[in-house]
């Protein structure tokens, strides 16, 4: 053997080992590039499912928030419109006039005077408006004199220095008294759903 062919026969032998590692190469290049498109496809996939459950989520927490805004107008506008109902009765109550402001002038009166004993010096405050009317009822009791004004709707403020009871039947504490005590069915009388 030559060294010509021992040479040729080294090459040709190369030749076949370089091919070999070739093929080697490019099926390990696929397997490689294979499981990187699946990596690729499955990261694909779940960050297109994270996506979607971020939007849901944020979805759901907009729907919830525009929800509670919803219900905040409508509280609001609940609240304004009792607000406007109260501010509506007070109107009423101090603008009652004649035998219905005298009326329930006298009640209020009857009914605070329970509270003191014959012969105590009772002081009777009331609106300026109604003074007139509070010392021609006034006249009908003894001890009871009007003492000066009271800043209300109507009624009295009745006190005694000697048994030191006051007693506030003006228009405003009984409103005030009627209207937390029947609120809820004001309220749902006015907002029946």
């Amino acid at each position: 053997m030559s060294l010509d062919t021992v040479v040729e026969d080294i090459r040709e032998e190369a030749h076949a080992r370089a091919e070999d590692i070739r093929a080697e190469g490019d099926a390990r290049a696929e397997e490689i590039e294979s499981a990187a498109e699946a990596d690729a496809e499955e990261i694909t996939a779940s960050a297109e499912h994270e996506v979607e459950r971020e939007i849901e989520q944020l979805r759901e927490q907009r729907l919830s928030s525009a929800k509670l805004e919803a219900k905040q107008q409508r509280l609001e506008a609940r609240r304004d419109v009792l607000n406007d109902v109260h501010e509506t009765v007070e109107d009423e109550l101090a603008t009652l006039e004649g035998d219905t402001r005298e009326e329930l002038t006298r009640t209020l009166l009857d009914a605070a005077a329970v509270e003191f004993d014959d012969g105590e010096d009772v002081s009777v405050y009331g609106r300026s408006d109604d003074q007139e009317l509070l010392e021609s009822i006034l006249e009908e009791y003894d001890g009871y004199t009007f003492a000066g004004d009271y800043d209300c709707l109507g009624g009295v403020v009745v006190e005694s220095e000697q048994s030191r009871v006051r007693v506030n039947n003006t228009f405003d504490s009984l409103l005030e008294n009627v209207w937390e005590d029947n609120l809820r069915e004001i309220s749902d009388q006015l907002f029946e759903q």
